[in-house]
């Protein structure tokens, strides 16, 4: 299992958690995911065989929330 955190652009809203979380954490190979509202980042739990920091990165985007470089 890996870890990683993406900085997002900053948060609006609460129900923006629930979208990412919703979402990523419904990804096969993905254990966990958690989105800090107050620091607009999200963390993630995953297993690398199953999915690739990239795709967990290009979903969270396809929902509308930029990943800050």
């Amino acid at each position: 299992m890996k870890t990683i955190k993406f900085q997002l652009e900053p948060l609006t809203c609460p129900s923006c958690i629930k979208r990412i979380q919703g979402k990523v954490g419904k990804m096969e190979g993905v254990e966990e995911a958690k989105v800090m509202f107050n620091s607009s980042k999200v963390k993630a739990t995953f297993d690398q065989n199953k999915v690739t920091s990239e795709e967990l990165k290009t979903t969270i985007e396809k929902l509308g929330y930029p990943v800050a470089s």
